[in-house]
């Protein structure tokens, strides 16, 4: 069994490298994505498009902190707590995001942005892109990739399984070469195909940092590797299309190397002085920063670009949408996820206390 001492499991630098990858994404649709796709922005900003139109592997950063961190959520082998912690950390900050980008499009929306009630509810429940609902904001996609991986994990813990996790992410990795190889489309996508490889790599990272270094490890994190890099390429082309821009299949494989690279570093525990740097608002205020820019940062665009200097309102954009992001941590985030948590311990326990009864 995995045990984690929660005083000494808190790693700085996954704040730190959360908050630059949401950034890479947060430049990534400034600079070129809205106004790539269906003209969402009016206008382009090339000073640095060149460089972000590259950022969208933040998510594939964000997928491998995942792998890492959720299997450090789920290392005391409680379903419970699992699944409350992911409740607490993902509904509170989702719920006022979305409030906000619908009332936006509500107050300033234009043709390329529309939303009906029923549409918002949905959206609300965070399982939209299950029922066949548009997402309200298209930077939702990814967070049904990261529920697939958290339902995965929670069958493992159902199963009470966790001490074998190790194997089991290994036979996933299995799965995958075996998937690129040979494609099975169910199969695929109840496997994660096309992100998959960047879970196994934090899992893999996990393993490392806390049970230490070994060439089983380093296989699966090398194996990995070789599997993100093979999928990033794979989808270079879906991107291209998107962006209307070329890209090199050469930065993509060097950009996710990279990321390896970092990770294999935390995982070592070589950071030095930036692991020893307390960054936890930084990375608290990622999740909102995420949720909230994409939309609601093109409709203020569109709404102010004719009469505002296009250098100021491109770094005001971004200079807004993290002081906004911080607020909604301070004011709506951390005094609900508290609550939320409270009242859903009380609840498992009342219905825990009534099936005892019933027997």
């Amino acid at each position: 069994m995995i045990v984690l001492d929660n005083k000494n499991s808190r790693i700085n630098e996954l704040d730190l490298l959360r908050f630059l990858a949401s950034l890479a994404v947060v430049f990534h649709h400034y600079s070129l994505v809205g106004f790539a796709i269906n003209s969402q922005t009016i206008a382009p900003y090339p000073l640095v498009s060149s460089i972000f139109k590259y950022g969208y592997l933040g998510v594939d950063l964000f997928f491998m902190i995942s792998g890492f961190v959720i299997l450090m959520t789920a290392s005391n082998g409680s379903l419970r707590h699992f699944i409350i912690s992911r409740v607490v950390r993902l509904y509170p900050a989702f719920w006022i995001c979305c409030t906000i980008t619908f009332g936006a499009i509500l107050a300033i929306g234009s043709s390329e942005y529309s939303a009906t009630f029923n549409q918002y509810l949905v959206n609300m429940t965070m399982l939209s892109g299950f029922l066949n609902v548009e997402s309200i904001d298209n930077v939702y996609w990814s967070l049904f990739i990261e529920l697939k991986f958290y339902a995965l994990v929670a069958i493992v813990l159902l199963m009470g399984r966790i001490q074998q996790v190790e194997l089991l992410f290994s036979f996933w990795l299995v799965a995958t070469i075996a998937l690129l190889i040979y494609p099975v489309y169910p199969l695929g996508r109840l496997l994660l195909d096309g992100y998959s490889a960047n879970f196994i790599a934090g899992a893999a990272f996990f393993f490392i940092w806390h049970r230490g270094i070994s060439w089983g490890r380093c296989l699966i994190a090398a194996s990995a590797w070789g599997c993100a890099v093979y999928q990033s390429i794979i989808n270079m082309h879906e991107f291209e299309i998107r962006i209307q821009n070329d890209l090199s299949p050469f930065v993509i494989a060097t950009i996710v190397s990279v990321f390896f690279l970092i990770m294999g570093v935390i995982a070592g525990r070589k950071t030095g002085v930036i692991g020893r740097i307390n960054w936890v608002w930084l990375g608290a205020i990622t999740y909102p920063l995420y949720l909230l820019h994409q939309n609601l940062g093109f409709m203020i665009y569109n709404l102010t670009y004719t009469h505002t200097d296009p250098e100021i309102l491109f770094w005001s954009l971004i200079i807004g949408m993290i002081l906004l992001a911080f607020l909604i941590h301070i004011a709506v985030e951390r005094p609900a996820a508290k609550s939320i948590k409270n009242f859903l311990n009380i609840l498992v326990d009342r219905v825990k206390n009534q099936l005892h009864l019933r027997n």
